[in-house]
């Protein structure tokens, strides 16, 4: 699923080249990072990233994305930032199947595609099988990796016992999609945990924590939620509350902005799988701009993560890892 870090530090590495190259050029490259929303805080900072490495190298970045994570929205945004020329794209992807075609047209306008985050297809790039492959490279944590993470998190919260389920935003999303397969796969270690079928909160904060309580009045020894995104899990830590079951259902979230650190102080979500989204834009940036000055990338290039939690989270090593606002 990754080229890890060492893809990382190969890219970062070979820096001083790309910037006496890009000199010598008297080039101004003009990179367009397209979000999954715009008001985010993890897109918010993935643009902090971004927006870093093209001060760096001397490059313009556009930021434009749609208040929403949807392909209905996100694809007429696309459209407007092809029309604006740029030299490469950045793009999360809002699904992996109906932005196929939109992002097409970018590659047919000789504009390269670099997804980050978000992946279309089933993320394997440049195959030479045609159909979703022709993105250059695909910047992202490591989502299969991290659901095992927070499968872990969450078993040791509920002592390796008990029933459990995923609260997800819809299939066809490629990162949730992947952190539900992680999740299910670990558990698959832990004998002792059942886990319960999913329930799909289509990003709905308040539909994620009635679900909670639905599921609680069917599974009375409900003992954990594993929230596959932001709303997801803050959704299930106000069910919890709601149903008056702190002390016994556990809740272990995806993504770090600072509107969780209270809940996780207080308890209310006992961990969260904290991205590295500067990570992301930043390496997005720099491979963008390799590839722009006449430079090899690697396919994909995976960012790390850190687990934060009521014992670590003011930690200033753990605490820098929150989502900028």
């Amino acid at each position: 699923m990754q080229k890890t870090l060492s893809a990382l530090a190969a890219v970062a590495l070979g820096m001083g080249a790309l910037v006496s190259n890009a000199e010598a050029q008297n080039k101004k490259f003009t990179i367009a990072l397209v979000p999954g929303l715009t008001t985010d805080a993890f897109y918010v900072t993935m643009r902090r990233g971004a927006e870093a490495a093209a001060k760096a190298v001397g490059a313009d970045l556009i930021f434009q994305g749609a208040p929403d994570f949807n392909p209905v929205t996100q694809s007429p945004v696309l459209d407007a930032v092809i029309a604006r020329h740029p030299d490469a794209i950045l793009i999360a992807p809002t699904d992996k199947t109906q932005m196929v075609q939109p992002l097409k047209k970018a590659a047919d306008a000789g504009i390269p595609v670099i997804t980050v985050d978000t992946f279309i297809g089933n993320g394997d790039y440049q195959t030479g099988k045609g159909g979703a492959e022709f993105p250059l490279s695909y910047v992202a944590s490591d989502n299969v990796l991290g659901g095992k993470m927070a499968a872990r998190a969450l078993a040791k919260a509920i002592n390796d016992k008990g029933k459990v389920y995923v609260s997800n935003v819809k299939p066809g999303i490629s990162t949730t999609d992947q952190r539900e397969e992680g999740f299910k796969e670990e558990m698959k270690s832990h004998p002792g945990i059942q886990v319960l079928e999913t329930q799909f909160n289509d990003d709905d904060a308040n539909k994620a924590a009635s679900q909670v309580q639905s599921v609680f009045a069917r599974n009375s020894d409900l003992d954990g939620v594993f929230g596959a995104n932001l709303f997801s899990a803050l959704g299930a830590a106000n069910g919890v509350k709601q149903a008056g079951q702190q002390t016994k259902i556990k809740v272990v979230g995806f993504d770090a902005p600072t509107s969780v650190v209270a809940d996780v102080k207080s308890g209310a979500i006992d961990a969260v799988i904290a991205q590295h989204p500067a990570e992301i834009g930043y390496f997005g940036v720099i491979s963008a701009y390799a590839h722009l000055t006449g430079q090899s990338i690697p396919t994909r290039i995976g960012t790390g993560f850190t687990v934060m939690d009521k014992a670590n989270i003011d930690d200033p090593a753990v605490a820098k890892f929150i989502y900028k606002d």
